[in-house]
């Protein structure tokens, strides 16, 4: 017998082991697990009462905010699909994302519903807009709604793991964003991959730096919430809060981008905070100077973890967490290694490949494309066919990023044909 990998089991998992203990603090406002589970469960009601079904598209507009991560279960309850808008377009952007991902419902934050406004009237598929916070529009106040339905538990539409579960647009250098379908399944193993490898439990406190609209937050809204992990909000990047946050709740876990990290380095240098709590920080994006990383180590007393992935594979399938056999090199070795995207995680086989699909010698010298066969790829490209089967070759994912690959099988990128994770938190 198959039980279906859906991603609902986490915050089932959480409810059942975790209920009582904090799940969310954001500003003043603290939530524990039951809490949440009351909320997205009232979340799910109204949902059905306007009409949604299985299947339908919910978009959300939104920082990184208790509504934003409820949004997610509430969503999934219906088997509906999540579709988060990166909250750095322009209006044109959201026009064109919101008709082709054909979205019934958008949720947006008081303070981004500016983007949106003038595009509504011209959505032929938006049915319902509510808006998160302080509410100065015409549309519906999103507390003032959820408070009109039960918290009891919520009688869930069977889902499949086969089933969509997000709809996340990425964005290339030329053309429209393109819509990458991820199942259950897919964010279900990338999350038990990611919580091995990333060492969660739940005794960690993670700091949301990392937008949750940037492909579901690496997936952190499932390997924390599964784990019981209590979860700190942080609406804007900014590195002073995040150092505030940081000693004020005993962070222990956070991801962002090097661009993000750097400033954080710099806020540490003069403000020094004192930080007791051991801190890990998950980093993507272009190979960072081993000066970095011992910086990092040495300088803030972090544990450094460079990682690697993009969004049509729920992003992540490389980790740079040294192996056993690495732990006795020299200190500036272990820097270097630590900088790289590193190897396979588990669930994904990544190899790098020449023009002639044969996979380069392991010499550190010979470039050649990533490619990756894994649990956590997409589904496709909505309504792209073509786009889907230039990617997806004879069940390999073309990720378009060059790189090299050291004779210890570290993966190190040294070119970039498509946009990865290198920014947005």
């Amino acid at each position: 017998m198959n039980v279906p990998l859906v991603l609902t089991d986490f915050l089932d998992r959480a409810v059942n082991l975790y209920g009582e203990k904090p799940a969310i603090i954001d500003d003043d406002r603290v939530l524990n697990y039951n809490e949440l589970n009351k909320r997205v469960n009232q979340l799910s009601r109204g949902l059905e009462s306007l009409g949604v079904k299985k299947g339908d598209k919910i978009a959300y507009l939104a920082p990184n905010t208790t509504e934003m991560l409820e949004g997610f279960y509430g969503v999934f309850q219906l088997g509906a699909v999540m579709t988060p808008l990166n909250t750095r377009l322009k209006p044109a952007d959201y026009q064109f994302i919101l008709e082709h991902s054909e979205s019934k419902v958008l949720f947006v934050d008081n303070e981004l519903y500016p983007l949106i406004e003038e595009i509504i009237p011209h959505l032929s598929f938006l049915e319902h807009v509510f808006v998160h916070g302080k509410n100065t529009s015409n549309f519906n106040n999103y507390e003032d709604w959820l408070a009109t339905f039960s918290d009891k538990a919520f009688e869930r539409t069977e889902i499949e793991e086969s089933d969509i579960a997000s709809l996340l647009y990425t964005s290339g250098t030329t053309g429209n964003p393109k819509g990458v379908l991820l199942s259950h399944r897919a964010n279900y193993l990338h999350a038990m991959s990611s919580m091995h490898h990333l060492r969660i439990t739940d005794q960690d406190r993670l700091l949301h730096v990392l937008p949750m609209f940037h492909v579901n937050g690496w997936g952190s809204p499932f390997y924390y919430t599964a784990n019981g992990a209590t979860q700190i909000m942080l609406r804007k990047t900014d590195p002073e809060l995040i150092l505030e946050k940081i000693e004020k709740y005993g962070v222990s876990v956070l991801h962002m981008a090097p661009t993000v990290l750097n400033m954080v380095i710099e806020a540490f240098e003069e403000k020094r905070p004192i930080i007791e709590q051991d801190v890990r920080v998950v980093i993507a994006g272009s190979a960072p100077p081993p000066a970095f990383v011992r910086k990092v180590e040495e300088d803030l007393g972090w544990k450094f973890i460079q990682v690697y992935g993009m969004t049509e594979i729920s992003p992540l399938i490389t980790t740079s967490e040294l192996r056993s056999m690495d732990l006795d090199r020299p200190t500036e070795e272990k820097y270097r290694l630590k900088a790289k995207a590193g190897y396979a995680m588990i669930g994904s086989k990544v190899k790098v490949v020449d023009e002639l699909g044969e996979e380069v010698t392991h010499d550190g010298k010979m470039i050649g494309e990533i490619i990756t066969r894994t649990n956590n790829m997409m589904e496709g490209y909505y309504k792209n066919p073509e786009a889907t089967n230039e990617t997806i070759r004879d069940g390999w994912l073309h990720t378009g990023d060059m790189a090299i690959v050291d004779k210890g099988g570290n993966i190190e990128i040294v070119d970039r044909k498509k946009d990865v994770i290198i920014s947005g938190g």
